[in-house]
């Protein structure tokens, strides 16, 4: 496994994480604790998830799959988006994120998490607000790291100046839809991150299995039977010509170099600037094998260029996908 910093940090993080929006969802307690095992035999060290996640439950199963190799994880949790119904059911207020920071800690079955992140920006809370409870989060011991998701470029940086300025512990990181099929963070987040030495995880980096080349390039082709967009029907609405028709492109240059669409569009990406981690889903332990894969691909200069100019037009237009509150 490769490691490298988050961001400015001097937190190690392994160059692919676990994505685990899919246990207790679309992969049950028994497959998830086994992917978890794997993960970490591997020497995958970083472990994301959200207090919203199949509706707490993938903190639950974490929890109780870690007991005994907590200290083997880089846990990464996140808070913000609507959980509960009613006031404060959501945001990024202080009542909120105690609340949310108590009830993942005992879910998950620790006394901290080492990376806290806002899952949206909240307009309607004050920045200093947010930022203040973050850092006292982090003096109590309950959060090693704070980062952000979802964020603008503008947002992050506005939140790392009033850190500067008030003396509070800043954003070590940025979680972003960025893949060959959304390069939109290039324009802005990118060289924000860059200039500012903040560690860039994407979600999606596959486009949610698109990359991987399981899909015809035609959205009215029928979905694999278990793929994602056939047993996760709110998927579907990113089943679009302009990303399938990229995922057979992909899927050729890699049939001519030997390699998996997935593994390469997985090296592409890590080798991009700013990039700390990049954390990709499984349901089953084989697909993790599958994705480290990605670690042994020798990314020549040539094949990078391939990779880049297929997906050229994905610098442009709307991100894949993005989270913000109502």
């Amino acid at each position: 496994m490769q490691y490298g910093r988050l961001g400015g940090s001097g937190l190690e993080v392994s160059a692919l994480g676990l994505g685990t929006n899919a246990f207790g969802k679309r992969c049950d307690r028994e497959a998830s604790a086994a992917i978890i095992d794997r993960a970490l035999d591997a020497g995958v060290n970083f472990i994301d998830t959200a207090n919203i996640y199949a509706g707490t439950a993938s903190e639950t199963i974490i929890g109780h799959a870690l007991k005994g190799k907590r200290d083997r994880a880089v846990l990464a949790t996140k808070a913000g988006l609507p959980r509960r119904d009613g006031p404060n059911g959501g945001g990024s207020s202080r009542q909120h994120l105690r609340r949310e920071l108590e009830e993942s800690l005992a879910r998950l079955q620790t006394d901290y998490v080492d990376l806290y992140q806002i899952h949206t920006f909240d307009p309607y809370t004050p920045l200093e607000e947010t930022l203040r409870a973050l850092d006292d989060f982090v003096r109590a011991g309950k959060v090693r790291y704070v980062g952000a998701s979802n964020y603008a470029a503008w947002e992050l940086t506005k939140a790392l100046g009033l850190s500067e300025l008030k003396g509070l512990n800043r954003y070590a990181s940025v979680q972003t839809s960025y893949s060959l099929a959304d390069r939109t963070p290039e324009r802005e987040l990118v060289p924000a991150c860059l200039d500012q030495g903040v560690g860039i995880i994407p979600y999606f980096p596959l486009a949610g299995g698109i990359l991987s080349g399981k899909y015809a390039g035609d959205a009215s082709a029928a979905a694999p039977q278990g793929s994602r967009a056939d047993t996760d029907r709110g998927f579907t609405r990113f089943m679009r010509d302009r990303e399938l028709s990229l995922g057979q492109a992909v899927k050729g240059i890699a049939d001519a170099h030997g390699v998996r669409p997935g593994a390469l569009s997985l090296a592409w990406l890590m080798a991009r600037p700013a990039v700390s981690t990049v954390i990709v889903g499984a349901t089953k332990a084989e697909q993790l094998t599958d994705n480290l894969a990605a670690l042994s691909i020798g990314l020549t200069p040539e094949l990078q260029a391939e990779l880049d100019a297929v997906s050229e037009p994905f610098r442009g237009g709307e991100p894949f996908a993005v989270y913000r509150l109502p």
